[in-house]
C-alpha cells in the first residue's frame, strides 16, 4: 500500500545523473520512496496495543506524527533543509513538553564517587539537540539499500536488551516494536530495493530511537547514562559528525547533500554495495554488543572488547581492500593486453599477447584453416 501511495503522489526517487546533485544516487531504476509509512503504522500500532499510555509515550507519538508528515512532504516535494530543521525542532519540543527530558548524565571526570552533572536550565536545549541530531543521523545514513533499516534494527535490539536488564518494559516494547517494523520492511528494501523508506521512515526511526533512549537510558545515575546512547547509536552519530566536519573543512554548507558519508567512502575504496552494507552492519553490531557488555560487566571490559575487535576488523578490512585493488589492477592490465587494435591496424598485425603466442603457419595446415574460415556456422557450433 505504501508503494502504491508513493507512486500516486509522485514520491519517486530517480537514478542519479552525472554532474548533478543526484549523482550520489546509486540505484539505476526509478524507485518509490515513502516506504517508511509502513514502518510508522506497524510500530505505532504495536505501541498503542502493548504500552501503557503515559504522557511521555503520548507526546512521543504526537511528535512522531509531525515527523512523518514532514517526511512525506519532503519525499514528494524535496523541502529545503531549513524548513525541515524548523519542523524537527517543533517535533522535539512536543516530546520535551511531554516530559522526555535529559536532566542529568554522568560526570566522566569523577567516575570514582559516582557524581553526575545536573543540567538544570540546559536540560531542554540539550534534549532538543539530542533528538534532532539522532533524527538526522539516521536520515543521513540511509544511502544504500537496507543500510538504515538494518543498522536501526541492530540499535533497537541493543536497546531492548538494555531496557530488559533494568526492567524498563515500556522502553523494551517501544524499541522492540521499532525493530520488528524495520525487520518487516527489510525484505522490500534489500538490494535491489523495491521501495525506499525515504525521509518518512528514516526520520521517524531516528526520532523514536532518540526519545526512547531518553526514557530508558539517560535517567540512570550511572556511567551508562552518558556512554550507552553514544555506543548504541555510534554509527549514525559518527557518520553525521564525519560528514559535517569534512564539509566544513572544505568550506561547504554542512547541510548540503553529497558523497561525504562513510558508506560512499567504502564504495570508493572498492567495496561493492552489499559488502559496504555488511561492513557497516558488523560495525553497528560491535557497538551494540559493547553497549550491552557495558551495562552488565562494566565500561572497562566493554571498551576492551570494542578496541580488540575493532582493531582486528580494521586490519582485516584494510587487507581485503588492498587485495581487491590488486586483483582489479591485474584484471585491467590483462584487458589492456588483449584490447583490439584500431580498424586501420587490425589487418596488418595481430595485437598484444596473441601476436607473441601465435606459432608460425605450417603450409600443410592452410587448406584446413581456409575450410574453417569459410564455414562460420560450423565454427559457432564447435564453440557451443
Amino acid at each position: 500500500m505504501a508503494k502504491w501511495l508513493a507512486i500516486r503522489l509522485g514520491a519517486i526517487d530517480m537514478p542519479g545523473k552525472k554532474g548533478t546533485e543526484s549523482e550520489r544516487h546509486l540505484h539505476t531504476t526509478p524507485t518509490p520512496r515513502m516506504g517508511g509509512l509502513a514502518i510508522f503504522v506497524g510500530c505505532c500500532a504495536a505501541i498503542l496495543l502493548f504500552v501503557p499510555m503515559t504522557d511521555k509515550v503520548l507526546y512521543m507519538l504526537l511528535g512522531s506524527v509531525i515527523i512523518v508528515v514532514l517526511g512525506m512532504l519532503d519525499d514528494i516535494y524535496n523541502l529545503r533543509p531549513l524548513v525541515k530543521l524548523v519542523v524537527q525542532l517543533l517535533a522535539a519540543g512536543v516530546a520535551v513538553y511531554g516530559g522526555n527530558v535529559i536532566r542529568f548524565f554522568s560526570n566522566l571526570s569523577s567516575l570514582s564517587d559516582g557524581s553526575n552533572w545536573n543540567l538544570g536550565t540546559l536540560s531542554v536545549p540539550v534534549t532538543i539537540l539530542w533528538i534532532v541530531t539522532i533524527t538526522n543521523a539516521v536520515n543521513l545514513i540511509d544511502g544504500l539499500d537496507g543500510l538504515a533499516a538494518g543498522v536501526s534494527t541492530i540499535s533497537s535490539i541493543s536497546m531492548v536488551i538494555i531496557a530488559l536488564t533494568y526492567s524498563n518494559y515500556a522502553v523494551a516494547v517501544i524499541t522492540g516494536a521499532l525493530a520488528g517494523a524495520c525487520i518487516g520492511f527489510l525484505p522490500y528494501n534489500r538490494p535491489p530495493a523495491k521501495i525506499f523508506m525515504g525521509d518518512t521512515g528514516s526520520t521517524f526511526i531516528g526520532y523514536i530511537l532518540a526519545v526512547a533512549s531518553i526514557q530508558g537510558l539517560f535517567k540512570f545515575y550511572a556511567l551508562i547514562s552518558f556512554v550507552i546512547p553514544f555506543l548504541m547509536l555510534g554509527l549514525p552519530i559518527f557518520d553525521i559528525c564525519y560528514a559535517f566536519i569534512l564539509r566544513i573543512c572544505h568550506g561547504e554548507n554542512p547541510m548540503h547533500a553529497d558523497r561525504k558519508h562513510v558508506h560512499y567512502r567504502l564504495i570508493d575504496m572498492g567495496l561493492s554495495k552489499k559488502q559496504t552494507v555488511a561492513v557497516l552492519y558488523a560495525a553497528s553490531a560491535l557497538l551494540g554488543l559493547t553497549s550491552v557488555i557495558c551495562t552488565t560487566n562494566g565500561l572497562v571490559r566493554a571498551l576492551t572488547v570494542l578496541v580488540a575487535v575493532g582493531v582486528v576488523g580494521l586490519v582485516s578490512l584494510k587487507l581485503y581492500v588492498t587485495r581487491l585493488r590488486a586483483m582489479r589492477g591485474r584484471m585491467e592490465e590483462s584487458q589492456d593486453r588483449v584490447r583490439p587494435l584500431p580498424d586501420g591496424e587490425a589487418g596488418s598485425a595481430p595485437s598484444g599477447a596473441a601476436a607473441r603466442a601465435e606459432p608460425e603457419a605450417d603450409p600443410a595446415d592452410a587448406p584446413l584453416r581456409e575450410e574453417t574460415d569459410a564455414d562460420p556456422a560450423q565454427q559457432d557450433g564447435i564453440g557451443l
